[in-house]
Formats: structure tokens, C-alpha cells, sequence
């Protein structure tokens, strides 16, 4: 049986509530938690069991979507992805994502982001996801240029921290741009792998 949450190395699931160690973790080196958003100040035990509860008992909010990253090989749960700025109107969406610093370079980030464009783009009927990365994360530009992205554009000066100000370069990717080298499944063919007549209902 296969899911199209299920990619080669990872699995995208909700949060749960047992996941706080390892967030907690994650929160103890300042240039991942910069890299995936801004340095926070630091949260108590109770905090992250209680963030952690409360983010497993949460719905999603139309598509704005907060998963857990966690390899296939032994469950570990290696990062988080969500989605923000949805647009259902011009059908635009982009996304954050922060991996584990223990769990770097190993190809997890790049198996999460196709999972989540081919649900956004394959599912959702969205066209285009947009990124905003910090200039000086080479690692991140040049991971999303081998998915496909464009780099469209560059905000001088547009953050602050660590004394001083930031560019940020926008990137994006459109669902043409994406289904030429990642096409979509054909449904039938998934019909057939779960078993499923010609015409049958998938409940």
C-alpha cells in the first residue's frame, strides 16, 4: 500500500504530542532556528509538552498545514514543514521548512518539499509556490534550484538579526515547471496497486 505522503526517504505526518523532545532539540542550535524562521527565546519543558498537544490536537485551517518530517527507515522525526500565504484566487502558496541539525544533507528536505508540491499542485489544484530565503543560506537557494525553482527576484535589506540587516531571495516554481520533471501518478495505475476493479470506489 502506498501513500502520497510516503516519498523514498521520509514520511509526512501530524504532530504528536510525544514529539516535544525532539522540537526541543531542534531549538538548541540558534542557526537552524534562525535559518527556519528567527531566534526565539527559550521555552521551558511544560512549554514545548503543551505547544506539542495542542499543535496534535489542532485541524487544519484550509491549507495551511503544520506536518511532522520523520524517515521511513526508523520513524525518527527529523523536522517539520508548513504552509502559509495561501491564495486560492491566484492559487499561489509558499512554505517554510526546518530540518534537524543532526539530519542535514541527507536528502530529507528535498523528499518532504516534492511530497508537499505534489499534494499542493497535484491535489489542491494550486499553480504556483513561492519561497523566501535568507541570501547568505547557499544550501537552501541551491537545494530548491535542483527541485526547479526560479530565483525572481531579491529584497535588499529586508531582515534583521545578528546586528545586522539581510537580503532575501525570492524564488519560484510553477506546477508546469514542476510536473515536467516530476510528473503526476496516474490514478488508474494507483487504482490497480491498491487492489481496486476498474471504476471502484477507493472506500
Amino acid at each position: 500500500m502506498t501513500s502520497i505522503w510516503t516519498g523514498s526517504k521520509v514520511r509526512l505526518r501530524g504532530i504528536e504530542p510525544e514529539d516535544w523532545q525532539a522540537f526541543q532539540r531542534f531549538d538548541e542550535h540558534s542557526t537552524d532556528m534562525r535559518n527556519g524562521d528567527m531566534i526565539h527565546p527559550p521555552r521551558s519543558a511544560a512549554g514545548y509538552r503543551e505547544w506539542a498537544a495542542t499543535q496534535a490536537a489542532k485541524q487544519s485551517a484550509g491549507d495551511e498545514l503544520l506536518l511532522a518530517i520523520e524517515t521511513r527507515a526508523d520513524q525518527t522525526l527529523v523536522g517539520t514543514l508548513s504552509t502559509g500565504n495561501i491564495d486560492q484566487r491566484a492559487g499561489r502558496f509558499s512554505y517554510g521548512i526546518s530540518i534537524g541539525h543532526d539530519h542535514h544533507r541527507l536528502g530529507y528536505a528535498t523528499d518532504a518539499i516534492r511530497l508537499l508540491l505534489t499534494y499542493m499542485f497535484g491535489e489542491r489544484r494550486y499553480h504556483k509556490c513561492e519561497v523566501s530565503i535568507y541570501a547568505f543560506n547557499e544550501a537552501s537557494i541551491a537545494l530548491h534550484r535542483k527541485i526547479g525553482f526560479q530565483t525572481e527576484g531579491r529584497l535588499r535589506d529586508h531582515e534583521y538579526f545578528a546586528g545586522h540587516h539581510h537580503d532575501l531571495v525570492v524564488m519560484g516554481l510553477t506546477i508546469d515547471e514542476f510536473a515536467a520533471s516530476h510528473p503526476f501518478a496516474d490514478v488508474q495505475e494507483h487504482a490497480q496497486s491498491a487492489g481496486l476493479p476498474d471504476g471502484a470506489a477507493g472506500f
